[in-house]
């Protein structure tokens, strides 16, 4: 293997020179980095990525914490996360909560351990503890898709009370008065933005909510499957559900299918997150769209700056959504 010196000697330098031009620590001229860089190149040179790490006190390393990896949702954000950390020459570790709270404090304990120069934190939800171990470990943090009341950690979310107006103002444009919800896990705060949307467009539009029609899910097929069957069995079903996210919306429509209900002339179905999956379903989903690679890439970006300069002050990026118009919305005189 190439060392340091043998760079040195192809490019006719010295090894602080080659030092320089591969950790950026020194002005050195374009001809001697391009020689250096050739060097580099010819020889298949790596640089001994432990000892930069023990010398600058870094590994170059990034942890991120999921709530769930088989939601595409995150899955799609974590191309944003792995694009911007190549950029910056990191490296990323994953830990997978899959919901699951104590689980989350053990992937933590463990990236911690390794010494990553920073988390990004997808929380399942009850995160104060998490946050209250990072701290103690002075490791920068950026939340995602999450929000805290805690002074001085960085945060990346969207507008989910808007989202869930906007869900609403969409079916009640159409028409509709009886709304159903299949809701998140309660205790996550996405959640109860997006229910107070709901409960906001309702109370504008002079409409009565009817708690009865509101039933909790998880996020998962199973959840929104189970719901909708809950909600088809209420004694004045809804004539419109706004699931959570599109991942419950396509149990919801499995649901309906096997009830003999057609969407959207009979039920209209609205989604939420719009990940792939929502363009290839029978009918096509309508939902509200989250820019997830966006989050990705913006939190990475915050993490990095936060881990080169922990003087920042803290920072609160709130994204917008949409309305993604597809054809599970109906208006409600279709109705037979």
């Amino acid at each position: 293997m190439a060392t340091i010196h043998d760079v040195a000697h192809r490019a006719g330098v010295s090894t602080s020179t080659v030092s320089h031009v591969i950790n950026d620590t020194r002005f050195v001229s374009d001809e001697t980095r391009t020689r250096v860089l050739q060097a580099i190149n010819e020889l298949s040179y790596q640089p001994n990525r432990v000892a930069r790490s023990l010398r600058a006190r870094r590994t170059h390393t990034l942890g991120v914490l999921l709530p769930n990896s088989a939601n595409p949702f995150f899955a799609d954000m974590l191309l944003g996360v792995e694009a911007v950390a190549y950029d910056h020459g990191y490296s990323v570790i994953f830990g997978n909560a899959i919901e699951d709270p104590q689980r989350e404090l053990s992937y933590l304990e463990v990236l911690l351990a390794t010494q990553v120069d920073g988390i990004l934190l997808i929380s399942t939800g009850i995160f104060n503890e998490a946050l209250k171990t990072v701290s103690a470990r002075d490791v920068p943090v950026v939340l995602v898709d999450r929000s805290t009341e805690q002074l001085g950690v960085d945060s990346v979310l969207t507008d989910n009370a808007y989202g869930g107006a906007l869900a609403t103002q969409h079916l009640l444009s159409l028409g509709h008065r009886r709304i159903g919800c299949i809701t998140g896990p309660p205790e996550l705060i996405p959640m109860a933005f997006r229910i107070d949307g709901y409960r906001r467009a309702m109370a504008e539009a002079g409409v009565e909510v009817d708690e009865t029609l509101i039933v909790n899910g998880d996020f998962q097929h199973e959840s929104g499957y189970n719901g909708c069957r809950k909600l088809l069995s209420h004694p004045e079903p809804p004539t419109a559900i706004f699931v959570f996210n599109d991942l419950m919306a396509v149990g919801a429509l499995c649901a309906l299918h096997e009830a003999g209900l057609r969407v959207p002339e009979d039920v209209s179905v609205i989604g939420y997150d719009n990940v792939p999956l929502a363009s290839y379903t029978v009918p096509r989903l309508t939902t509200i769209g989250q820019p997830s690679q966006m989050m990705g890439r913006m939190a990475t970006e915050m993490l990095v700056s936060r881990v080169k300069n922990p003087d920042l002050p803290p920072r609160h990026q709130l994204l917008d959504v949409t309305l993604i118009e597809r054809a599970s919305c109906g208006p409600l005189h279709n109705r037979d």
